[in-house]
């Protein structure tokens, strides 16, 4: 039990030293959690960031692997590929005088995604790991009208829920109803909320206001990948960024949403945070995939078990 004042979040990671902060999803999934990232730095802790990588990893050189699936990016890194978002925030790092190592997860099924992050979790000895998801898909259970794309975050999930040598495990989603564009009901999310609360897996939201360090800093690392990413940025982190501005509505900050009607809003710039256990022992498929080695075998246990269901009805949120 902690008192109102003090964040459940940062409650539980206060005796973690060294903590991971990886993306879930791929893409620029870790930006997402980046304003986290940056303050548990701002406390002293030591502070490491991975990445599910959708970038083309095969070509880099044998030197660049840390270990089977798991590839050490540098701001030098793969220099000729222009889609690249861990080599983008490696040279952000770098910028801003952080360490500017990013570790990029080769996409797979749960076995080698969990041996690749066995990997990192020995190499630097951590003691807390934070997940992070751009989105709420992270939080769908399986039985939901709509999924969005739970392959890789409930990868992740899977990944890590087997690793129990790890004391701190937690789960962090930010940008509460950018998956709507992926059929994703937000009524049912905040269903899934509640249970995850009753379940006592659920540790709060908090927001990230721009009048802090943290919160300042993403706006900027955003942009710059907005920037060095011109044809392919991420409209989920331009989603939270516009919200932590204070924008609202169709906002346009990318072309690639022209055919698209968007609806930032404050709740797009929350944090949602979660016990990674209880969070994995709420998923109704999550043994069907754990003896996966491939993404698309991930991808087929879990339309399977779609197969074998009849879903809950999507509500609308009475408000």
């Amino acid at each position: 039990m902690t008192h109102l004042h003090a964040n459940p979040l940062f409650t539980r990671l206060a005796p973690a030293q060294r903590i991971l902060v990886a993306g879930a999803g791929g893409g620029f999934d870790i930006y997402s959690g980046l304003p986290l990232a940056l303050s548990l730095m701002n406390q002293g802790k030591e502070v490491h960031l991975a990445n599910l990588s959708f970038t083309a990893l095969g070509g880099l050189p044998l030197d660049d692997w840390a270990a089977p699936d798991l590839a050490v990016v540098t701001p030098e890194s793969a220099l000729h590929q222009t889609y690249f978002p861990e080599r983008t925030l490696a040279q952000w790092l770098r910028l801003h005088g952080y360490p500017s190592t990013v570790y990029a997860l080769q996409p797979g099924g749960v076995q080698p995604l969990r041996s690749a992050y066995r990997a990192l979790i020995e190499r630097h000895d951590i003691d807390a790991v934070v997940l992070t998801d751009g989105g709420t898909d992270i939080l769908m259970r399986g039985d939901e009208a709509g999924l969005g794309s739970p392959e890789e975050d409930l990868t992740s999930v899977a990944a890590l829920a087997g690793l129990d040598g790890v004391p701190i495990r937690l789960v962090v989603s930010v940008g509460f109803g950018i998956d709507a564009y992926h059929g994703v009901n937000h009524a049912q999310v905040l269903e899934n909320i509640s249970a995850l609360e009753r379940d006592g897996a659920y540790l709060g939201a908090f927001s990230i206001p721009r009048a802090t360090r943290e919160g300042a800093l993403y706006l900027d690392a955003v942009a710059h990948a907005q920037h060095h990413t011109p044809d392919h940025p991420s409209i989920v982190n331009g989603s939270i960024a516009a919200a932590v501005r204070g924008s609202f509505g169709d906002v346009r900050f990318t072309e690639r949403t022209r055919d698209s009607e968007l609806f930032v809003n404050p709740l797009m710039s929350l944090y949602f945070a979660f016990d990674l256990p209880g969070l994995a022992a709420r998923c109704l498929y999550l043994d069907r995939i754990e003896d996966t080695h491939l993404l698309r075998q991930v991808a087929s246990r879990i339309a399977n078990f779609r197969d074998t269901l009849v879903t809950r009805p999507p509500r609308r949120i009475p408000h």
